[in-house]
């Protein structure tokens, strides 16, 4: 089984899993939904991501703090759709189906995080965004001298905290609430320390 082997299941058959749970098939199939959305969610997150704009109108701003970021978030975001996949599971004790729930849960691990990081690139990317926009409101159409150099040194500076509020906590609460407002099946998502455990092992 791999990533981009899972179907979506039918919704009343979403429907009859979800009220009788004590099935492994049909619990299988809330695990397969489930990974079917995360993925879902990671693909639009990639699709924003690489629309980010990376060079700046002036090449003379190449190296500023917001551009730098920008680049450095298309970057991360590629590396993270690159790396390599590991869903192998050992042999499991119970038989078929209790194979595919130790297989699907592997899968969502494995999804749960890339959606974890790009959402976390993507929050980067969005202040990165709004300095380019603070930027050229300070600069209106003239480049930086010693008059506006403390208004563009602040927004240096409120960059540079908004990267750092974007945090693993921060993300993962902002990505389950999300997932409850829209109803999904949130009951075997991984714990924010497995993410990051699989994050850093696969740090470059």
């Amino acid at each position: 089984m791999t990533l981009t082997s899972l179907q979506l299941p039918p919704f009343d058959s979403l429907a009859r899993a979800m009220t009788d749970k004590d099935t492994p098939r049909k619990v299988n199939e809330c695990r397969t939904a489930r990974v079917a959305e995360v993925l879902a969610d990671f693909r639009a997150l990639q699709y924003y991501i690489s629309a980010g704009p990376v060079e700046p109108e002036n090449e003379e701003d190449y190296y500023t703090e917001g551009w730098a970021a920008l680049r450095q978030c298309t970057i991360d975001g590629q590396y993270i759709l690159d790396v390599a996949a590991d869903t192998r599971v050992p042999a499991a004790q119970g038989g078929e189906e209790e194979q595919t729930r130790a297989e699907l849960q592997q899968i969502l691990l494995d999804a749960y995080a890339r959606r974890h990081e790009g959402q976390k690139i993507l929050l980067r990317q969005a202040a990165a965004q709004r300095w380019i926009e603070y930027r050229d409101q300070i600069l209106q159409g003239q480049r930086p001298h010693p008059g506006n150099h403390a208004q563009l040194q602040a927004i240096d500076n409120q960059l540079r905290a908004e990267m750092a509020a974007i945090s693993d906590e921060y993300v993962y609460s902002e990505l389950l609430t999300a997932d409850q407002s829209q109803g999904r099946w949130t009951m075997e998502d991984p714990s924010l320390h497995r993410i990051q455990r699989w994050l850093q092992s696969r740090r470059r």
